[in-house]
Parts: C-alpha cells; structure tokens; sequence
C-alpha cells in the first residue's frame, strides 16, 4: 500500500509537507500542492482513514448498540436516530454481539448508544472513565460521560394495570419479559405497586420473552387453567400477538373472555379486530433523543437525564368483568 513516506520520497518533499498538501493547508505553495497531489493520484494514493481518525480522534460515526434486531419497534427507532445523525453530518452503524464492543475502545465510532444486555454496566463506567461518550437507553449508570434517555416503563405499566382494575377484573395474569430485561424489569416494579393497593386482585405472572412465541406458550398455561374471565397483561405487543393469535384458534373471544392489553402500540395491533388495547409512545422521538444527546455531548454540551412518556390507548380488547 502506498504511503505518504512514498509520495514525499518522489515529490523530494518532507512527510510533513505532503500531509499538509493532502489535508488542503495553506502551509505549502500551490505549486507544491499541485506537485504532490499529482504523484499521490500517480501512486493510486489511499488515505488510511484509521490513522486520520486517529489523528483527529473523530470519525463523524455513532454507533447503535442492539441486543437483537427483531420486532417492530427497532425500526422506527433506528429512523429517528439515522435521521439526527446525518442531519448533523455523522453517519449511523448498528451493530450487535460482543465483538462489536470492541469498535468503542478502539475509537472507530465518536460515541455509542447502548439498548445492548450484552454490555455489562461495569464495562460501560470503565469506557466511560477513558472518556468515551455514552447514552444509555436500558439502564441507570451515574457517571458524567453517560447520559440516559429512557422510556417511562413504570408509568406505562401503571396506566395498563390500572385500567385492568378499573375494568372490574378479579384474575389479572402479567406475561414478563426476558430474565435481565431492564424494560421488564421496570414494569414489574410498577405491577407490583398497583398489585399491593389492589388486594382483592388474583395476579399471575407467566414468564415471557418478548417474543410472539412467548405469548403462544403463554396462552397454553392460561388456557389450562381458565374457569371464568380474566384479563392479561402482556409486558409487549409482540407477546400479546401470539397470544391473541392463539386465543383466536379457541372459542374463547379476546374482549370477552380474555382481556388483553399490550405494551408499545405497534403498528400491527392496529388492524387487529378487536383492537389491542396498549401503551403507545413515540419510538421516531426515543431514537431521536437519544442520538441528539450523544451529539451534545461529544459537542461538550451539557445534557441532562430524559425521559420518553407513554400513553393509554384503549382498545376494545379490553372490556368490563
């Protein structure tokens, strides 16, 4: 591969002058520029962009950090975040698994947006004290480098299982997501709170996954056990799909039966008869925060902590006990 130690060698330059040449500088003559820009074009000059980004310590890239590339919801939230970073002159690359960590430490990206279980927290607060530029969209970390943009899960999963009382529902079974889901986790707490004011509730928790699969398996322990109405709450619609989808293969009747509300109003429930009751949010606007304050602060500008709200969408899936 060709060098600027090639081209300074045969233009009879020094290498420092061919750099500031290559870069555009005013440092060199315009005779001398035209000289070493003609041998670099000779040679089939490439510049090791590596070693610019090395120099410059930029890339004018932001990375993506996601656990898994399935659902709806990725989407339109990869959207919002390619849109803000190229409005501001960066590009946008998502990546997944544990050897793309490595693209942080190695500053081939300026900064990082984490929805990504496999980054230990520890991993992120030790790139964080090197100085790296983090936001975070599926945890709580403490550190000046890392910024978190997340969505109000508490409060979502208070509005659904509020409206699951409200109804008049005695048997409220809850599908969760994955083990070490943050966003499950966080609803949970929610579900628990409403639960302890409403003792007079039978609650049931199925353990889930996210996944439509998961709302399947779901629907077969609920439907063992049905001996009367009863109401579910699907932590997300992906689960509340499968399970509506199951359901539908029974003489059983979702809205009548079961009552079943889901969590991040996908486009999909939106053609479901009956509708999906849900809780919607704007995924375009989580994105785009989170990429805006990553930008901030690779700018050294001051950000604080965001958060995305959610709302109730009632949906006839969901009827009185």
């Amino acid at each position: 591969m060709v060098s600027i130690k090639d081209i300074a060698k045969k233009a009879g330059v020094s290498i420092s002058t061919v750099s500031y040449a290559l870069n555009g500088s005013s440092k060199v003559t315009d005779e001398t520029s035209s000289k070493i820009l003609a041998i670099a074009r000779e040679l089939n000059y490439v510049p090791n962009a590596a070693a610019r980004n090395l120099k410059k310590r930029e890339t004018k890239i932001i990375g993506a950090f996601l656990t898994d590339f399935k659902g709806e919801v990725y989407g339109e939230l990869l959207d919002g975040m390619k849109k803000v970073c190229n409005a501001q002159g960066y590009d946008l690359i998502v990546c997944s698994g544990k050897q793309s960590h490595r693209m942080l430490p190695e500053r081939m990206i300026d900064g990082a947006v984490i929805l990504d279980q496999t980054f230990t927290s520890e991993e992120l607060l030790m790139y964080a004290d090197r100085n790296h530029k983090i936001v975070v969209m599926d945890r709580e970390l403490d550190h000046p480098n890392i910024n978190q943009v997340l969505l109000d899960n508490k409060a979502g999963a208070t509005l659904a299982t509020e409206y699951l009382v409200e109804q008049g529902h005695q048997k409220i079974y809850i599908v969760t997501g994955p083990p070490g889901s943050y966003d499950s986790e966080q609803r949970m707490k929610a579900v628990k709170l409403v639960s302890d004011r409403a003792a007079n509730v039978e609650w049931v928790e199925i353990v889930g996954d996210f996944n439509k699969s998961g709302g399947e398996k779901a629907a077969e322990q609920i439907l063992q056990e049905y001996n009367g109405p009863a109401a579910v709450f699907c932590l997300n619609d992906e689960m509340a799909v499968g399970l509506y989808n199951r359901i539908s293969d029974t003489e059983l009747r979702v809205g009548e039966d079961i009552h079943l509300i889901g969590f991040d109003n996908i486009e999909l429930t939106r053609y479901m008869q009956p509708r999906l009751a849900t809780i919607d949010y704007s995924k375009h606007k989580w994105g785009s925060l989170a990429c805006e304050q990553l930008l901030k602060m690779i700018a050294e500008e001051k950000v604080e902590h965001e958060r995305v709200y959610v709302t109730l969408v009632k949906g006839e899936s969901v009827g009185k006990a």
